[in-house]
């Protein structure tokens, strides 16, 4: 395993920028750890020593996903989030709880959130939709990434049109939610659920229009006709 890991490091760290660490940094509040390689490079990186460990079991994949995780750096985040998508065809129900794990121990950005959620946790929950309950239990937590999470593991499920009344159901229990990234996450959410259920979504933010924060309000009605626009912002 460490063969595997400092290999991938080595390479990270062969192609690292001192302007690229600082630029990404903008996009933050919190203080984010980073190598200084951008997105792309990142990926082309993890996917190509992923060739060299695609035949490992998937416990052992995590395992190295678990290493990555927990040095804290965004770049090696990215890897891990890349390496266990690409186990998803063997995602059993009893992943979830070393997902929750990931999520509750290792996120700490909105980025670390959304690579995560959008992809691994959206995949696994349109292929075991039983654990929609689990997404509503993750936002009432107390963890602003747990509750984000919650909403942002649906946006890839919304757009497909599915999971409507959960994703009200979540919209509903983080309505009033005072952290401005929940509130971009769920806005997400109902905006991603509108490209197919439009109506639907318009008719809910005009129920909750003179309650909900306008953060939320302008990211779910972002992909609505104008005319649709000015009624939602109207007061």
């Amino acid at each position: 395993m460490i063969q595997i890991i400092e290999k991938l490091r080595n390479e990270l760290l062969l192609i690292c920028d001192e302007k690229v660490k600082l630029s990404s940094q903008r996009y933050f509040k919190e203080k984010v750890q980073f190598h200084g390689v951008n997105n792309p490079n990142t990926t082309k990186i993890a996917n190509k020593l992923f060739s060299e460990i695609k035949d490992k079991s998937k416990p052992e994949i995590f395992e190295f996903c678990e290493t990555l995780w927990s040095s804290g750096y965004m770049e090696e985040a990215i890897a891990a989030c890349n390496w266990s998508y690409r186990m998803k065809r063997k995602y059993e129900p009893t992943d979830f709880k070393i997902f929750y794990h990931w999520i509750d121990k290792y996120v700490t950005n909105w980025a670390k959130c959304d690579t995560f959620c959008n992809h691994n946790v959206g995949y696994f929950v349109e292929q075991y939709p039983d654990y929609l309950n689990k997404l509503k239990e993750m936002a009432t937590s107390s963890n602003r990434w747990m509750r984000r999470a919650s909403a942002v593991s649906l946006i890839v499920p919304a757009r497909k049109g599915k999971f409507l009344n959960t994703i009200f159901e979540i919209a509903n229990i983080l309505l009033l939610d005072k952290d401005d990234l929940v509130q971009k996450g769920y806005g997400w959410m109902l905006k991603a659920a509108s490209e197919t259920h439009q109506n639907e979504v318009f008719e809910y933010v005009l129920k909750n229009k003179n309650v909900m924060p306008r953060t939320a309000l302008r990211y779910a009605i972002e992909k609505m006709p104008q005319e649709l626009k000015n009624i939602a912002m109207s007061k």
